[in-house]
């Protein structure tokens, strides 16, 4: 059976290996290597034109929009927070535009962490710019226990309380037009999940699923997109 070709969105960042230090298009390992156990083939999508966003959808059975730095506030339509980290311009623009194309097309759509905050802002959603005590040491992920709302398609992937791997300072806010919460924190009840209803398969979690065992969010999406 052909596995689905899932295009996963990439960091923009200079980085080092070798005797080279070179801007450069990456991605976690852990992305890639979450989607393959699920089943998937993983294609990454480093920023490009906006205008390219549907096109390159098109090509693909599902799209997931990673992790990675703060959404630019002027996007939903606030002031920057002194706790909020410099813009990511390219990325805001071509992740916002993957995004509208998969809600536009009926493409399989996961958000994590970033890709979450995302996809809440292109819904008209707005965000709370930061939290204090949801991370626990500088570059060090922590965990924390997640609640399913009962109903919801989260909970039909993961029906238990179960513990997940976590590192951000940023939530959801006002809720974007038609998301539905699917999950909070266990202990102080912070949106961890947003969904949009049947018939899409539309999901977006706050937690890092590729830094863990547990493949049953991407195998979610995997399954939906073949």
């Amino acid at each position: 059976m052909t596995q689905p070709l899932i295009g996963v969105s990439t960091y923009l960042e200079r980085a080092s290996w070798g005797v080279w230090q070179l801007p450069a298009a990456l991605l976690p390992e852990g992305y890639p290597r979450l989607v393959q156990a699920a089943g998937g083939m993983a294609a990454m999508l480093p920023p490009d034109d906006p205008g390219r966003a549907a096109g390159v959808v098109a090509r693909l059975d599902g799209l997931v929009v990673a992790g990675g730095p703060d959404v630019e506030p002027v996007r939903y339509g606030a002031e920057p927070h002194p706790r909020t980290g410099p813009p990511a311009r390219e990325r805001d623009a071509w992740e916002l535009a993957l995004i509208e194309a998969a809600l536009e097309s009926g493409t399989p759509l996961l958000g994590i962490c970033r890709g979450m905050q995302l996809l809440n802002v292109a819904l008209g959603g707005t965000l709370v710019q930061h939290l204090d005590g949801h991370v626990k040491e500088v570059g060090v992920f922590g965990h924390h226990p997640v609640i399913p709302v009962p109903g919801s398609r989260y909970a039909s992937l993961v029906p238990e309380t179960s513990p997940v791997p976590t590192y951000h300072h940023q939530s959801v806010d006002r809720l974007g037009t038609g998301l539905l919460v699917s999950a909070h924190h266990a202990e102080d009840g912070t949106v961890e999940a947003i969904e949009l209803p049947h018939p899409s398969w539309v999901l977006g979690v706050q937690w890092h699923p590729e830094m863990g065992g547990d493949t049953r969010v991407m195998a979610g999406l995997v399954n939906a997109a073949a």
